[in-house]
């Protein structure tokens, strides 16, 4: 078949994310808990016939990939590209302190405007054109192999839309949890959405 499978998996949970406070690029590892969950991925994946395994350079996406990734014999390759969005100023607060402090930078940010960046940060239409290209670019190496990508929620939010040709500006209407599995294939015709937002594993 002339097509990538692709396993695209959000990291584990972050102390971060309980606390919801802005990750960005700041380099935060997992949590017990995230740690816990990253496991239980690692036997959800046992039975995939993984060719590679790409990560964002980010501790929390290394650490989920290398769980599932190092006991199947695999390596790690790291790509900074599969960074989540680089949000600046913003990074290291809460979003109820965003708010407060850069009110008016808030509402562009939740409103999603597209050539909105907050000093020191990246705009949404870059930021979704480096990870759709990051992920062309790997996906387009292992044609008719099934590989595993691990990042963040704005790199699968930026997939997700890619394969379903939603607009930048539409509001997030899908689920996209910590350690979530979600799957796409990507041919010449671009990427096509076959599941999404799978937590079975990571059920009782």
């Amino acid at each position: 078949m002339d097509a990538t499978r692709i396993i695209a998996i959000r990291h584990g949970e972050t102390a971060w994310n309980v606390e919801a406070r802005v990750q960005g690029h700041l380099d935060i590892g997992l949590n017990e808990h995230g740690r816990a969950q990253a496991q239980r991925l690692r036997l959800a994946l046992e039975g995939e016939p993984l060719a590679a395994v790409h990560s964002s350079d980010l501790a929390r996406a290394r650490e989920t990939a290398e769980a599932f990734a190092l006991p199947a014999g695999l390596s790690v390759q790291i790509h900074g590209s599969l960074r989540e969005r680089a949000l600046g100023c913003f990074e290291g607060h809460t979003y109820a302190d965003i708010e407060q402090r850069w009110p008016d930078e808030a509402t562009r940010w939740r409103k999603r405007d597209p050539t909105f960046a907050p000093i020191g940060g990246e705009t949404l239409e870059n930021f979704y054109r480096r990870c759709v290209e990051a992920a062309t670019r790997l996906a387009a190496a292992h044609v008719g192999q099934t590989i595993a990508l691990v990042a963040h929620g704005g790199v699968l939010d930026a997939l997700y839309r890619a394969a379903t040709r939603a607009g930048l500006a539409a509001p997030r209407t899908w689920e996209l949890g910590n350690a979530s599995v979600n799957r796409l294939l990507y041919s010449d015709g671009g990427f096509v959405l076959v599941g999404w937002n799978d937590r079975q594993h990571l059920e009782p």
